[in-house]
């Protein structure tokens, strides 16, 4: 999981590029990087921590140019603190490409064999978007004709790199003295959304990002998604073309964006983030009266922020006093996507402070958006235990997470997945709760995909095993285990 952005503008784009990955922050803190281009000259700055820390006004000062990309970065491949992996990434040839990307290739090592034993391209990192650059590179070599490019040869390029890359991506290009370049795989895993504002000089700006905050704070029209397969071209004069590039895509965006990953404010794929959280907190309400001892429970608490919504409609349906029982510190990172088990335990108390007098003598219901690793739930049950509560029920508006996941999203190892292998009961010995409560499956699909005609099936990966893209198999995710970061 990434956040990226780019865009086109008769005006510069530095500070549009800068403020926009601070509305996608929450998608990575490890590095962050901006590219601009003016006219065929890119300029690029890279660093690793936080949008806000990473940049200087000297570094803003030379991102000249009216079309520029940038990036956030959430380590899934290749090492989270090595800077030469942060993006975006250059490729001198063919025109000059800058390159930003969000999602996971699952057929890295077939790629990294036929670039260099077929196409002779050297690979400086073990980044699956440095492979993805170069397929787009090579492909688009394959397919100029003369002198110059048109967006018939760009499409080409992205029909052929469709047939060789597989898993996820969303991906964000600047062609040096052409144009900015976006599209997405085949099933829509990963979210890119399209933004469009009048210019009051000629022709329009263009914003492209992975969530539809970012056009919308930033005063463009939300045009829709990028379409699965489809590529979208922007001209540096600001004309748009599009294009589907494959011929058999189908829309499967990932379920985990619903559940954490993505802002309650974004829409994606048509479907309310916030919205569908809501939902979630209506269909876990139901399963948490079957399976939990109603009478007793005093107060309904949530996990700021991600799993609010959902818990508001936990207690509105069970008819509970809803209660904010901890405290969120803002300037601490989001625990699930910092790299290593023990960096994510010890943030655990520094981002949540549970507040006694909410607690001291309750039975208290506590839900969260999700239960990955159990860190942060076990350290969470017993700050509710030492802050007096006295029985603690957890509920997860997402089911049990019992499979790695492949596409993105930062669960390569099944030993680390408290529910693997372990029935809920056996998870919740892992976690010392009175009781725990999942959401079911099922319950999940059907509340996030409520009401939608153009979505029908959701990438679900991580609870139910099935691998919508790629060869996915025991071999390879034992592979993962043993090569991802964790």
């Amino acid at each position: 999981m990434c956040g990226i952005v780019g865009a086109v503008s008769n005006e510069p784009v530095a500070q549009l590029i800068y403020d926009s990955l601070g509305l996608l922050q929450h998608r990575g803190q490890d590095s962050t990087g901006i590219a601009t281009a003016e006219g065929s000259v890119f300029h690029l700055a890279r660093a690793k921590g936080q949008v806000r820390e990473a940049y200087r006004t000297r570094d803003m000062r030379k991102l000249l140019g009216t079309m520029g990309i940038g990036h956030v970065r959430y380590a899934t491949a290749g090492k989270a603190s090595a800077e030469e992996e942060s993006q975006p990434f250059y490729v001198n040839a063919p025109y000059g490409i800058m390159l930003v990307h969000n999602g996971n290739l699952t057929n890295v090592r077939e790629l990294r064999g036929d670039l260099f034993d077929v196409d002779r391209r050297h690979m400086n990192t073990q980044s699956d978007t440095e492979l993805l650059l170069n397929v787009l590179a090579t492909e688009l070599q394959a397919v100029i004709s003369g002198t110059h490019l048109d967006t018939d040869q760009i499409f080409t390029a992205v029909e052929r790199l469709h047939e060789r890359v597989e898993g996820s991506y969303a991906v964000i290009a600047m062609i040096a003295g052409y144009g900015l370049l976006a599209f997405r795989d085949p099933n829509g895993i990963r979210p890119l959304v399209l933004g469009r504002r009048e210019s009051t000089l000629t022709g329009a700006d263009w914003v492209v990002a992975s969530e539809s905050l970012v056009p919308e704070a930033s005063g463009y029209d939300v045009v829709g998604d990028i379409a699965p397969g489809e590529a979208v071209f922007i001209t540096l004069g600001g004309e748009m073309i599009r294009k589907q590039c494959h011929p058999a895509p189908r829309l499967i965006p990932c379920s985990f964006e619903y559940v954490y990953l993505a802002r309650p404010d974004s829409t994606m794929n048509g479907i309310s983030v916030y919205d569908a959280r809501l939902r979630l907190g209506d269909s876990l309400a139901t399963t948490i009266a079957r399976y939990s001892p109603m009478d007793d429970i005093d107060v309904v608490m949530p996990i700021p922020d991600s799993a609010r919504p959902s818990a508001m409609q936990v207690a509105r349906r069970l008819g509970l006093e809803y209660r904010e029982g901890f405290y969120k510190n803002r300037y601490v990172g989001r625990t699930f996507i910092m790299p290593g088990q023990a960096a994510r335990k010890k943030s655990v108390r520094q981002k949540l402070n549970a507040m006694p007098g909410e607690f001291r003598g309750k039975s208290v219901l506590i839900v969260d958006d999700s239960i990955v690793r159990g860190t942060t739930s076990r350290e969470i049950v017993e700050m509710a235990r030492q802050a007096g509560a006295r029985r603690v029920t957890f509920a997860s508006a997402a089911p049990p997470v019992r499979f790695p996941h492949v596409y993105g999203i930062n669960m390569p190892s099944r030993a680390e997945l408290i529910a693997h292998g372990r029935t809920i009961p056996e998870a919740n010995d892992v976690l010392g709760a009175d009781h725990l409560v999942y959401q079911e499956v099922e319950d999940m699909k059907n509340a996030i995909l409520a009401g939608q005609s153009t979505v029908t099936d959701l990438e679900m990966s991580c609870f139910d095993g099935r691998y919508v893209a790629g060869r996915v198999d025991e071999e390879y995710l034992r592979w993962v285990e043993e090569t991802t970061v964790s």
